[in-house]
Order: structure tokens, then C-alpha cells, then sequence
């Protein structure tokens, strides 16, 4: 087709994840909920460790900027999500497409980096506990987590850069927000670029922050076995437990999408997995480390005590 014929998309239309209207109020209630859970989670979990002085740790410094990133990029998605199960006409125009395709792009992949960090973070904890105050000195913290937003936007704006210059033959997205796979189906242009791009830099950025997982993980296993008393290698362990957790729910989701060529999808299936990485595990990760954590359940309860005391 050239590009004479073909008519400049201005808006998309968001086909959303059904089209049955019976579905639509129910559905509407239960991702509200998720969405309301998923901010005061992960909020809650901020404020938490600004007001509890004995968390003010690199563990928890880190975790303050995952529940940022998971309340973020969940608010990329949600809101317009929540509104389009009430309106008839579910557009979305070009530009803010792309601008809700940077932001969800930009997020995602530094809460990749942030979990790799993290997985470094409990790696000299256990393994090097007395270099860790050298090692992760707070410096050295905000480095590393300006360097995970630094690369989850250069990934994020190669892709939306190179999105933004195709030609596209209609507006109807089938998905609920504006992500790369579907947006590819619907291109008229030549999208082997995009796909080498998609294909090259998530998976690279996958397999490199999961390989420090990985590498972190062995370590930390075989030092934890080099423990004696059963008590010391359940504590090493409680504090490995939920970020090990997330990893595996966030990378077993996320590589079904991105890992692969948008061909050997179907819709349907990359619909139900994009709802548990956008909406489900932002609400998942505060709820996760703070069952699992014992500190965090105690700072929960002098703070829920202290509310009381002030009432």
C-alpha cells in the first residue's frame, strides 16, 4: 500500500476486553477494587517506610521505589481502563497513545531493573553482610536506582520513537490500552524493525537483570546452606523469600508478551496475561512483602497502635 492511499490515523479506538455489556459494570467494580487496592498498597507502603525510622535500610529504599513504580504504572493503565466500561465511543487519540505507551514502558522496565537490584541488594546482605553498609551505602542506592529509570526510559523511548513512525491501516486496537504487540498487528508499515527492536532490547534487558537474579540466588543459596543453626538459615531465607516472590510472578507474566514474536500470541490470552502485569501485580507486591515480612508487620501494627493512641 502506498503511502498516498493511506488515511493518517489521528485517534484509536480501544476494543477493551469484552464486548458484552453484561460483563461490563461487574468488570468495571472488580478492576476499581484492584486499582483502589493497588494505591493504597503501595502508597501505604511508602508512607509506611518514610515513618519507620528502623526501615530507613537499602532494602527498604528500594522497595519504596518498587511501590512507586507499581502504583505508576499501574495509573498509566487504569483510569482510562475503568473508563472505557462506561462510555460507548472508547477512543484514545494518537498522541496520547504514544505518551501512555512511553510512561507504561518507561515504568515496567525500571521495575526490571529495581528487581535485579534488589536481588544484588539481599546478595551482599547475605553473602557479604559485613561489607554492607560499604557496599550499599546510600550514594550508591540513589545510583542505582537513577540508573534503573535512566535505562527503562532509553528502552522506552527507543520503542516509542520507532512506533511513532508508522502508518497505521485503521483505528481499532484490540486490547484495553495501547501496547506494542497490537499496535504492530494494525501498522500497513514494515514492522521488522519494531519486532527486532521489541525482540533485542526486552529480551536482553530480561535476560540481564534475570541472569543477576539468578547469579544473586545461587550465591545466596549456597551461603545460606553454609549456615549452621536451622534458625539462622530460616532468617537468611525470610529476608530472600518475598522479593524471590515477585520476581517469579513479575518475569513468568512478562515473558509470555514480550519475549516473543507478536505472531505467536492470540489476543485473548495476551489480554488475560496483560491484566495480571499491569493491574494484578501492583496490587500483588505490597500485599507480598508486607505478609512475608516480619518487620513490615510490625511497623504495620505500631502504626495502626499509634493511630489509636492519637484517636
Amino acid at each position: 500500500m502506498t503511502e498516498d492511499n493511506i488515511t493518517v490515523v489521528t485517534e484509536f479506538i480501544l476494543l477493551g476486553l469484552t464486548s458484552r455489556a453484561e460483563l461490563k459494570v461487574a468488570l468495571f467494580v472488580l478492576f476499581l477494587v484492584i486499582y483502589a487496592i493497588t494505591l493504597v498498597g503501595n502508597l501505604g507502603m511508602i508512607f509506611l517506610i518514610q515513618i519507620t525510622p528502623k526501615l530507613h535500610t537499602p532494602m527498604y529504599f528500594f522497595l519504596s521505589w518498587l511501590s512507586f513504580v507499581d502504583a505508576c504504572y499501574s495509573s498509566v493503565i487504569a483510569p482510562r481502563m475503568l473508563i472505557n466500561f462506561l462510555v460507548v465511543r472508547k477512543t484514545i487519540s494518537f498522541s496520547a497513545c504514544i505518551v501512555q505507551h512511553l510512561f507504561f514502558g518507561l515504568f515496567i522496565t525500571t521495575e526490571g531493573f529495581l528487581l535485579s537490584v534488589m536481588a544484588y541488594d539481599r546478595y551482599v546482605a547475605v553473602v557479604r553482610p559485613l561489607l554492607y553498609t560499604v557496599a550499599m551505602s546510600k550514594r550508591k542506592c540513589v545510583v542505582l536506582v537513577t540508573g534503573s529509570f535512566i535505562g527503562g526510559m532509553i528502552n522506552s523511548l527507543t520503542h516509542t520513537v520507532d512506533l511513532g513512525r508508522l502508518y497505521f491501516c485503521g483505528p481499532r486496537v484490540d486490547h484495553f490500552f495501547c501496547d506494542v504487540p497490537p499496535l504492530l498487528k494494525l501498522s500497513c508499515s514494515d514492522t521488522s524493525m519494531n519486532e527486532l527492536l521489541r525482540l533485542t532490547f526486552s529480551g536482553v534487558i530480561a535476560m540481564a537483570t534475570f541472569l543477576i537474579v539468578i547469579i544473586s540466588y545461587i550465591f545466596i543459596a549456597f551461603a545460606i546452606l553454609r549456615i549452621r543453626s536451622a534458625s539462622g538459615r530460616q532468617k537468611a531465607f525470610s529476608t530472600c523469600a518475598s522479593h524471590l516472590t515477585a520476581v517469579t510472578i513479575f518475569y513468568g507474566t512478562l515473558s509470555f508478551s514480550y519475549i516473543q514474536p507478536s505472531s505467536q500470541y492470540s489476543v485473548e490470552q495476551e489480554k488475560v496475561v496483560s491484566v495480571f502485569y499491569t493491574l494484578v501485580i501492583p496490587m500483588l507486591n505490597p500485599l507480598i512483602y508486607s505478609l512475608r515480612n516480619k518487620e513490615v508487620k510490625e511497623a504495620v501494627k505500631r502504626a495502626i497502635e499509634m493511630k489509636h493512641f492519637l484517636c
